[in-house]
């Protein structure tokens, strides 16, 4: 199989031209990340199609097109467009009810890892990937948790001076939900995540201060 996407908990590999295997490297819960994708594609919001699933693989449907990310790093012009849509792509998830079998506090349906990264730009249109971290909850800690992503995360070079200044702006402007009350507990979430980075941890403390 051909590796053609890592990330900090998983590989993606070329199955086909039409799938792609998404393979966890320890026990995960990919079926129940199979289940969500399923239900938000229920109600309409856009994710690849789930083909098949085990406790440590997905096998979904291969979608063309870069990410947000790849994209912004070729067309860092676009960056105010990337931003908005991206906010959007929040609004749009939010009024996607909750089922009761999703963890969590209750209401809407969050992702909680949004980031450029998990988003495909497809000639049809941008669609959502990677919802292992998917609970349910207010919409403002998965908004306040994008934005902690966008100021404290790595990216690559090239990007990381408007990933921090100007998409963050943007995506707020695209958003109809305020991030503050979930600010505290986003960023208290990212501390607690055995794969946040030394750097970020400093970035992530430095917000805490100031919430």
């Amino acid at each position: 199989m051909e590796l053609i996407a890592t990330g900090r908990t998983a590989d993606v590999f070329a199955l086909d031209s039409r799938r792609v295997l998404r393979r966890y490297r320890s026990n995960s819960t990919a079926l129940a990340e199979a289940k969500i994708m399923e239900h938000v594609r229920g109600h309409g919001f856009p994710v690849p199609a789930v083909h098949d699933a085990t406790e440590t693989d997905l096998v979904l449907e291969r979608l063309p097109g870069p990410t947000m990310l790849q994209a912004l790093s070729r067309r860092p012009w676009k960056v105010l467009r990337y931003g908005r849509q991206l906010g959007e792509l929040h609004d749009r998830l939010h009024r996607v009810p909750a089922p009761d079998w999703l963890p969590g506090d209750g209401g809407q349906v969050l992702h909680l890892d949004f980031h450029p990264g998990n988003v495909i730009l497809t000639p049809g249109g941008p669609s959502v990937i990677d919802w292992c971290n998917a609970r349910s909850g207010e919409p403002a800690v998965d908004v306040a948790t994008t934005l902690v992503l966008l100021t404290t995360g790595e990216a690559p070079k090239g990007v990381e001076r408007l990933a921090r200044k100007v998409i963050s702006g943007a995506f707020l402007r695209g958003s109809r939900t305020d991030p503050k009350p979930g600010l505290r507990a986003a960023t208290q979430a990212r501390l607690g995540d055995p794969n946040t980075t030394g750097a970020e941890r400093v970035l992530l403390l430095g917000i805490l201060e100031r919430c």
